[in-house]
């Protein structure tokens, strides 16, 4: 019986260490792999779910851009060295301007990636915005 423990402690050392390997070589890693150019300009697609239109729209970095009831800023966007599966990356901070409380200054302040959305979702009741292009 405590032979069975000892397995069992040791199996959930090694589920947690693989899980740590995990979060550190998919969330962190592409982050400090984005080594070169840096653009001047975001492409980000924006899905009004009510009316199931989406429309593009040009982000200069630095400057806030108002899209019907959000405001928009991108603070810096980088394109990955990789050239089989590019991964584009900009931080981004969006406001709903409809929210007239001072509870929350953003309603999104991090990072986006193209090729996975869902790493650090976008999550709004009315809009969805996913990163296309940094030039």
């Amino acid at each position: 019986m405590n032979k069975l423990k000892k397995n069992i402690t040791v199996g959930k050392i090694n589920y947690l260490i693989v899980l740590i390997y995990l979060f550190f070589t998919a969330i962190i890693s592409p982050v400090f792999a984005l080594e070169n150019d840096e653009g001047q300009f975001i492409e980000i697609k924006i899905l009004d779910k009510i009316s199931s239109k989406s429309e593009l729209l040009k982000l200069k970095i630095g400057k806030e851009q108002k899209y019907k009831n959000l405001l928009i800023k991108s603070l810096k966007c980088k394109n990955s060295e990789f050239d089989d599966n590019p991964e584009i990356t900009s931080y981004i901070q969006v406001k709903d301007l409809t929210n007239k409380t001072n509870d929350e200054v953003f309603i999104f302040n991090g990072w986006t990636f193209s090729s996975g959305p869902t790493i650090n979702p976008f999550d709004h009741p009315v809009y969805n915005i996913w990163l296309i292009k940094c030039y």
